[in-house]
């Protein structure tokens, strides 16, 4: 994944006029997803007429979650932010043992968080048949724990999983934090006591802050001045049975210290969080399966992102080619909007394209009620004469 983007973002650019306010906002919406397939779109067998979301971390915001550009986002409120590399992590005992400590204070909180009425109405709006996929770059693992029948393509993993570097092991958040706890007495006694005093109820980073604490975005907790290298993780325990063969042909050594940590002396067992960090490519698989959601639905709503990281602007700039209704609910700006709204006629209702600067929570929910049974069966009559006309 590339750097993130982090020049200054426009002010948003409302279209409709109307959609100023949340009742416009609503309105406007409302259209896009009931519109009928643009004429300007290719008809090819393969597409029908639902919508594409590409949702971002805002949508999360309702649920406690830190997001990064929002007014009490981390890059708003912290000039100073910088997110760990991949090839820092992988190369670097020190900073995996600061990356693992901070995650270990956060995912208390992360992990008992729950989807919002955002993805709620997602779910509802898919079980409506108005909308084709989900393509999140969220890692909390919302959308496919709201919505499990309505397919979510995560573009840079999730945070639920720890993969292994080295063979490709796969095991569980939830229970790595056990591990973590057992290797790291203090640490866990640090954690209790914040837990017990609710220096951890609050996600707004001022009000983490008083309390000496530094929060960022996917589940990180930043204690200045902690002893981050007293902290220790586990190794991979598929490594530590069978050490791996690197890719110069030796085998691998995978060694723990007495209590089962990884051990520097080690050159496999490493684990990672099954997430796309900075300066990791995501999968060739990743990236086709989001082109083809892209490439079969008939209009794509940004959801809670400013599209700051490439691999997700790169696809609403895909839609723009391919002439697809844009459609962008999100607070502030958002890179390029100007060009993904351009050449809306004026008497647009919504319908062609929209752009609102709304909460999720708020807005979507109305949007699903306002969109009747009555709707539903035309607009599924719509979907059915135009797969039938390639039959």
């Amino acid at each position: 994944m590339r750097i993130p983007y982090t020049g200054p973002l426009p002010p948003p650019i409302i279209v409709p006029r109307n959609a100023n306010t949340p009742t416009g906002a609503i309105s406007a919406l409302t259209n896009f997803l009931s519109a009928p397939r643009s004429s300007l779109l290719p008809p090819l067998p393969n597409t029908d007429d639902r919508t594409v979301l590409l949702t971002g971390a805002g949508i999360s915001v309702a649920s406690g979650l830190a997001d990064y550009r929002g007014t009490a986002g981390t890059y708003t409120l912290n000039k100073t932010y910088r997110p760990i590399y991949y090839n820092e992590f992988i190369s670097n005992h020190e900073a995996r043992k600061r990356y693992w400590a901070r995650s270990f204070l956060g995912w208390t909180n992360l992990h008992k968080a729950k989807p919002n009425d955002a993805h709620w109405a997602v779910r509802d709006l898919g079980n409506r048949g108005f909308i084709s996929k989900v393509i999140t770059q969220n890692v909390d693992s919302f959308h496919p724990t709201a919505h499990p029948d309505l397919s979510t393509l995560e573009l840079h993993g999730y945070l639920r999983s720890l993969v292994c570097i080295h063979c490709g092991t796969h095991l569980p958040r939830k229970d790595f934090q056990q591990s973590l706890s057992t290797l790291n007495p203090e640490w866990a006694a640090f954690l209790a006591e914040m837990l017990q005093t609710g220096a951890l109820d609050s996600e707004h980073p001022d009000e983490r802050r008083e309390k000496g604490l530094k929060s960022n975005p996917d589940g990180d907790v930043d204690v200045p001045n902690a002893p981050y290298t007293t902290f220790r993780y586990p190794a991979c325990p598929t490594c530590l049975a069978n050490p791996p063969t690197l890719t110069n042909g030796t085998r691998s050594i995978v060694e723990t210290d007495s209590d089962g940590a990884w051990s520097s002396s080690s050159t496999a067992g490493v684990l990672k969080p099954a997430v796309v960090m900075f300066g990791e490519s995501i999968a060739a698989s990743v990236k086709a399966a989001a082109e083809e959601a892209i490439d079969t639905a008939s209009r794509v709503l940004v959801i809670g992102s400013s599209l700051a990281t490439y691999s997700a602007w790169r696809l609403v700039k895909r839609a723009k080619d391919r002439n697809m209704p844009i459609g962008i609910l999100n607070l502030g700006g958002v890179r390029g909007e100007e060009g993904f709204i351009a050449g809306l006629k004026a008497d647009n209702d919504g319908s062609l394209g929209v752009r609102c600067s709304e909460s999720a929570d708020k807005i979507l929910p109305a949007v699903f009620k306002n969109l009747e049974p009555t709707a539903f069966a035309e607009h599924n009559e719509e979907i059915l004469s135009t797969q039938s006309s390639y039959t």
